[in-house]
C-alpha cells in the first residue's frame, strides 16, 4: 500500500483526542510530502542535523517534534521552530531548552521522558527524578518561563510480551495522573508506537509515535 493509504488507514482507526505523529527519520522528503498531501502535519525526527535540513526545506505549517535523544549542545538548533521535545531527561536539558527558547522569544513544549522499559538502553527519569524536576519548575517560575511541561512520554521494553508492555504503559499512565492533578499544562501521554500503539491507546495514550506502519521499513544507511 502507498504511504497516504497506509496513513489514512491508522488515522481512520485512532480515537478523536489521540494525536499521531509521522516519525519520517531517514525518510526523504518525498516521502514526508505523500504523507503532507494526505493532510498529515505533524511529524517526529529522532537526529537533529536531518530535523534542522527538513524543516528548511519543507512546507512552514509542519510541525515538527524531536522524539529522539537531544544532547544539550544541540538544543539550540531546533529551538527556533520545534513544536514539542519528546525525550526530556533531565533538568540540565531542561534548562538548556529554556535558555534557546528565551533567546528565540518562544515557549517550547516539552514532554518528560520515564524510563519504563526493563532494558538499561533505553534513557528516562525515575519517579522520584520526575518529581525532583516538576517540583523546580513550580517552584521556580520566573526562571523557567520558556519552557510548558505538557506531559510524559515513555518507551516500552522491545519483546513480544504484550503483558509485559501493558504493564509498563499502564505504570506510566499512573503516574501521568497522578502528576497531572498539580500541573494543569498536563495533557499529553507520549506513548506507543507501530508495533503497539493499539495496546498504549487502551492504556490512555494521548500521542502516538508511528514510522515504520505508514513510511515502511526504515532505512539505515
Amino acid at each position: 500500500m502507498s504511504i497516504s493509504q497506509n496513513l489514512n488507514n491508522i488515522k481512520s482507526s485512532l480515537p478523536e483526542h489521540v494525536t499521531l505523529v509521522a516519525v519520517s527519520k531517514t525518510k526523504p522528503n518525498a516521502d514526508i510530502l505523500e504523507a503532507y498531501e494526505a493532510g498529515q502535519r505533524v511529524f517526529g525526527e529522532n537526529y537533529v542535523q536531518e530535523l534542522v535540513e527538513k524543516h528548511d526545506q519543507l512546507p512552514k505549517d509542519i510541525e515538527w517534534h524531536f522524539i529522539g535523544h537531544l544532547q544539550s549542545r544541540k538544543a539550540k538548533l531546533i529551538a527556533p521552530f520545534v513544536s514539542l521535545i519528546h525525550g526530556v531527561d533531565s533538568l540540565k536539558l531542561l534548562l538548556e531548552i529554556n535558555k534557546q527558547a528565551q533567546k528565540n522569544n518562544r515557549v517550547i513544549d516539552c514532554l518528560l521522558q520515564v524510563h519504563i522499559a526493563d532494558e538499561e538502553t533505553k534513557f528516562g527519569l525515575d519517579e522520584s527524578e520526575l518529581e525532583e524536576i516538576l517540583h523546580f519548575v513550580q517552584n521556580d517560575k520566573n526562571e523557567i518561563k520558556n519552557v510548558r511541561i505538557v506531559g510524559l512520554m515513555g518507551m516500552a521494553t522491545f519483546t513480544e510480551d504484550q503483558n509485559q508492555i501493558k504493564k509498563e504503559f499502564e505504570s506510566l499512565k499512573s503516574l501521568f495522573d497522578k502528576f497531572k492533578t498539580q500541573n494543569p499544562d498536563f495533557k499529553t501521554l507520549s506513548l506507543g508506537m507501530s508495533g503497539d500503539y493499539e495496546l498504549a491507546i487502551s492504556c490512555g495514550s494521548t500521542m502516538v509515535r508511528i514510522g515504520s506502519s505508514i513510511f515502511g521499513n526504515r532505512n539505515y544507511n
